[in-house]
């Protein structure tokens, strides 16, 4: 069970999740600080740690368009956080995948602020709502590599499992 703890609508830009004054901040240690700091009550709220690991930020159509950078990842990444979308911009989940986030595509989300959700490999139930949503899955592959915590870790992993 996970928490909606933000609700976004479509076309959440990078600029939205990291704004670009920040870009000189590339430490992935450093870079949660700046997740969606534009909306001071949010970003206050994930700064004091008020938002619990593992909450769910449920988003429409091409959540984390714009740019390519990777600090839109890294700064979720950085809170725990699980991404439920409708749909995401191609960068921003290969970003995503290479960095460890947590990513769920779900065309036909419909969810609030405040919600419960219990996300599976098939589905989203809104336990609020009583609802159920079909997920699209990630292959395996690109799975295995978000459970090991990244492309870094994955492929380290791999090849340390060589050697022995």
């Amino acid at each position: 069970m996970a928490l909606i703890v933000y609700s976004v609508g479509d076309d959440i830009s990078t600029d939205v999740i990291y704004p670009g004054r920040f870009m000189a901040t590339v430490l992935p240690t450093e870079t949660p600080q700046f997740a969606f700091a534009d909306d001071k009550e949010f970003n206050g709220r994930l700064k004091t740690q008020q938002v619990p690991r593992g909450g769910v930020i449920a988003g429409g159509q091409n959540f984390g368009c714009g740019s390519s950078r990777e600090q839109a990842v890294s700064c979720l990444k950085g809170h725990e956080l699980t991404i439920v979308a409708r749909s995401f911009a191609r960068i921003f989940l290969q970003n995503a995948i290479n960095l460890g986030l947590n990513v769920v595509t779900c065309p036909t989300l419909v969810a609030a602020k405040g919600d419960d959700l219990e996300v599976t490999d098939t589905e989203v139930l809104n336990r609020t709502s009583g609802q159920r949503y079909p997920v699209i899955p990630l292959p395996k592959s690109r799975q295995e590599i978000i459970a090991a915590g990244g492309l870094i870790a994955f492929t380290r992993h791999r090849l340390l499992a060589t050697r022995h």
